[in-house]
């Protein structure tokens, strides 16, 4: 489990670096707005999780666009960590992976399976129909066609998520997977993708459990 100071230090790390780029650059490849005050201060829009960021530029101060809330840490280093991979411009490739297909993917599998897998398993294998509702009405997921029950949800403009879930029957439990675009591996680390997929399942889990 990562520690604050661990997190921090990788905020700092980013964001040293990343204040050296052009931001219309960054902008332009992350699927963010860039705005410019009359006094010259450039702020960034984008999409996080179905909540719109504001990232300052160079200072790259990350909070939330409606309550003015700073980021959690743990959600800054995504999100910072995203600017920084989609240097190297790549596009949406149409073509759906498992985890374990991402490089570094096998030996970060467990975490993601006890952090993103099992969990919505485990929540949703039963009541799939609540899976589709709770992420659609939290991060505004679409439908997709693949497994009984399915959604596909942007954490970030240029990642997609899919959730599934197959019901069970007398002689199978349900089952289900998370997948993503192969563009993926080309913007974050294994690990940033392990704790990004926990970040999507755990809130909806939180949801499904006040529904009772």
């Amino acid at each position: 489990m990562p520690r604050i100071d661990d997190y921090k230090q990788a905020v700092d790390l980013a964001r040293k670096e990343l204040s050296q780029i052009d931001p219309h650059l960054i902008a332009d490849l992350a699927g963010a707005l860039i705005h410019t005050d009359p006094q010259g201060q450039k702020t960034m829009t984008m999409n996080f999780l179905n909540r719109e960021i504001t990232i300052t530029w160079p200072d790259l101060g990350l909070s939330f666009k409606d309550s003015k809330e700073e980021l959690p840490m743990e959600k800054q280093v995504l999100l910072l960590h995203y600017l920084d991979g989609v240097r190297t411009g790549s596009k949406l490739k149409g073509e759906w992976i498992a985890f374990q297909d991402i490089p570094d993917g096998r030996f970060y599998l467990d975490a993601f399976l006890k952090r993103a897998k099992d969990p919505l398993v485990k929540t949703f294998g039963d009541n799939p129909e609540l899976m589709v509702e709770m992420a659609t009405e939290a991060l505004g997921a679409e439908p997709f066609e693949y497994g009984d029950f399915s959604v596909m949800v942007k954490a970030f403009p240029l990642v997609p998520m899919a959730l599934i879930i197959w019901r069970g029957d007398e002689e199978f439990p349900p089952e289900g997977n998370i997948l993503f675009d192969r563009n993926i591996s080309d913007i974050l680390s294994a690990e940033d993708i392990a704790w990004l997929a926990g970040m999507i399942v755990y809130p909806l889990i939180g949801m499904a459990k006040r529904r009772g």
